[in-house]
């Protein structure tokens, strides 16, 4: 918890600096984490004063039966509401609260896999609008007979990353294809990429030099209206030392898709550097995995049955629809709660961060 107050103080001095309510929205974001953070600490200190106040009534009820159940039943909510709030220490990290940049890629598939590709993203849209979130489509790299290459978009609202680092990773389906014309079985791969996004501070960390990159612009050919038709409006990034390259098409303006591209970049960087800094890859993100067979982190199997399942977890789903249209919360979760028993794992070992080594992802 103290670190969560040395946040909230933090967030309430910067939001009181000369120009902070310039940006709107970011102003409202930093107002409300720091909110969500003071109540946190609040449900915490309320939790600690009823188990301490437990713990007297204990002492004092022996020998008294009546006591005795009242101690009972006040221990029972107090677990209650321990297991409800036990999620919120796994939103400790400094990035858990920021917007998830999150990247859809094609894998192992061909046609199948594009369409794929798309209905992740359809998923993950549906799963943010269930949740109040917005989201922004950054770039859409659209397949020549359908579904989608890849997709990049942000998805913005509270702990936006913190439960959407939970879907990095391959995800594989397995479907009658309605591409085939016989009617045939496939099995189909798209790698799933989430990175938080950069707020200013963190951005400044991030130093690019402009010989390093290289930018071109071309005729967007995405929804937009005839003006994003008829002008180079739509921008790509290549950062030559690594290879990263960075689209961004959605945005009627150069200079805004411009804008959104580096800013996709720096999070491509942040994250490359944070893994490479890292002891343990998962600190950031997973293992890097080709979307391919034998690496996927779930399965979505629509004929001849239905079923979803989380290979880390081991989480199964039977209603398959429900979950491609969004319902993704009980794998998160799932996750969430994995993830914290093999930190507590991790710690009894005695890691001195508590985190988990790339075989625990």
């Amino acid at each position: 918890m103290p670190a969560k107050a040395k946040r909230a103080d933090e967030l309430d001095a910067q939001l009181t600096q000369p120009g902070v309510w310039d940006d709107p929205r970011r102003a409202g974001q930093m107002a409300r984490e720091g909110a969500d953070n003071r109540a946190l600490i609040a449900t915490w200190d309320r939790l600690e004063r009823r188990a301490r106040d437990l713990g007297e009534l204990d002492q004092l009820a022996e020998g008294d039966p009546e006591l005795q159940t009242q101690v009972e039943e006040e221990g029972a909510a107090i677990e209650n509401e321990l297991r409800a709030h036990e999620l919120d220490l796994l939103f400790t990290d400094p990035y858990a609260n920021h917007n998830a940049v999150v990247t859809i890629s094609v894998g192992q598939g061909g046609v199948e896999a594009q369409d794929w590709v798309e209905m992740l993203m359809r998923m993950y849209l549906k799963w943010a609008e269930r949740r109040g979130f917005e989201t922004e489509v950054i770039d859409e790299s659209r397949g020549e007979e359908a579904g989608l290459k890849s997709a990049t978009f942000i998805v913005r609202g509270p702990r936006a990353y913190g439960l959407l680092r939970s879907e990095h990773g391959v995800h594989r389906l397995v479907r009658i294809s309605p591409f085939d014309q016989n009617h045939r079985r496939h099995t189909s791969f798209a790698l799933v990429e989430v990175m938080p996004e950069l707020e200013s501070a963190d951005e400044g960390a991030i130093a690019i030099n402009p010989q390093d990159l290289r930018i071109d612009t071309y005729r967007s050919t995405g929804a937009g209206g005839q003006h994003v038709n008829k002008t180079d409006s739509a921008v790509r990034i290549t950062h030559l030392p690594t290879g990263i390259v960075v689209t961004c098409q959605n945005e009627r303006s150069q200079m805004k898709n411009r804008e959104m591209a580096m800013k996709v970049l720096k999070a491509r960087l942040f994250q490359r550097q944070q893994q490479e800094a890292a002891e343990h890859l998962d600190q950031i993100r997973g293992q890097v995995m080709p979307a391919e067979f034998g690496s996927q982190i779930r399965n979505y199997v629509l004929q001849p049955y239905t079923l979803v399942k989380d290979v880390r977890t081991g989480l199964e789903v039977g209603n398959a629809q429900a979950v491609l249209d969004g319902e993704i919360d009980p794998f998160i979760e799932s996750w969430l709660r994995w993830r914290l028993s093999k930190n507590s794992e991790a710690g009894m070992r005695g890691n001195p961060d508590g985190s988990l080594s790339s075989s625990g992802r």
